[in-house]
């Protein structure tokens, strides 16, 4: 067991080669840990089976080597971590929070009456009180309640939900059989004892979540930090999906370079000849957390 007192992490999902907007998450998480003395962890959040792209892991962690990261500790995979998420479940099946639920993405649809703060729709409620008669259980929900969740972000500050309003009773284990997201990564942060989490912004409106699923799980709560995400001419997230540049590791100082600047660091305009080691060099000597711009996207040029 670490006497750290900070532990931070890097968690990508291996459904494709990480690209600039990965970048920007690993270098603020890194840079973040190491200038406090901090351990940076790995952890690949494969528990989404279907959507995993073979070889993407290893390709990953070859691009993190690439760019010169170091992480503490062997690389944790969500995929051997089932037994984990179970036993998490089980504690909340037997304390009463979790129940059963018959409803398929259509019967919500029909049924919910507002939109959720991520995008979906908030459940409804329907199973809250048990199945429907000759129904059976399709996927597991945490029960919620509408006491204000809050948290300070150290970068977007202030965040405040009514879960019961603003998501719902939301899915720990779905349909299919697999582990939700909320589930498996607030399990594995109070295992890997993750003190700070340095992320993108997309994942704000999950904090919540996680903060209500650790104090249902008798688990601390890290300190959270949410870094702009790099976002497309439309605004939207840079990703697989918006056809992002996959990172090229024959220009690693360069886009090095470019996401110290997009964190809003003073790079001076040497560093743009300057090598892997002396970048880093820098950034570790120069890192200001107080530089990071205070918003949630920041448009990008596409290269």
């Amino acid at each position: 067991m670490s006497t750290n007192p900070y532990r931070g992490r890097f968690a990508p999902s291996p459904t494709g080669p990480l690209h600039f907007g990965s970048l920007v998450a690993a270098v603020g998480s890194y840079l973040d840990a190491r200038t406090q003395g901090g351990e940076w962890l790995v952890r690949m959040e494969d528990v989404d089976t279907p959507r995993n792209v073979a070889g993407a892991a290893d390709a990953i962690l070859k691009t993190l080597a690439a760019f010169g990261f170091e992480w503490d500790g062997p690389v944790l995979y969500q995929s051997s971590r089932f037994e984990a998420y179970a036993s998490a479940l089980a504690q909340l099946r037997r304390s009463g929070l979790a129940y059963g639920c018959a409803c398929s993405r259509k019967e919500i649809a029909d049924s919910a009456t507002r939109p959720a703060v991520d995008g979906g729709l908030a459940y409804p409620g329907t199973c809250r009180a048990g199945l429907p008669a000759g129904r059976e259980a399709r996927a597991w929900r945490l029960r919620v309640n509408d006491d204000e969740i809050a948290f300070v972000d150290r970068l977007q500050g202030r965040v405040a939900q009514h879960l019961e309003s603003d998501v719902g009773d939301f899915v720990l284990r779905r349909a299919d059989g697999l582990f939700a997201y909320q589930l498996a990564v607030t399990v594995d942060d109070d295992f890997q004892q993750i003190s700070q989490v340095v992320r993108g912004a997309d994942l704000l409106a999950s904090t919540p979540r996680q903060i209500w699923l650790q104090r249902c799980l008798g688990f601390a709560t890290p300190s959270y930090a949410h870094l702009p995400v790099a976002a497309n001419a439309a605004g939207e997230k840079l990703s697989k999906q918006t056809l992002a540049r996959p990172l090229a590791s024959e220009i690693a100082a360069a886009e090095l370079v470019r996401a110290l600047d997009f964190l809003g660091q003073a790079v001076p305009a040497e560093l743009a000849r300057a090598t892997v080691a002396e970048v880093w060099a820098w950034g570790l000597a120069n890192w200001s957390f107080a530089a990071i711009p205070r918003q949630p996207a920041i448009i990008v040029p596409l290269a």
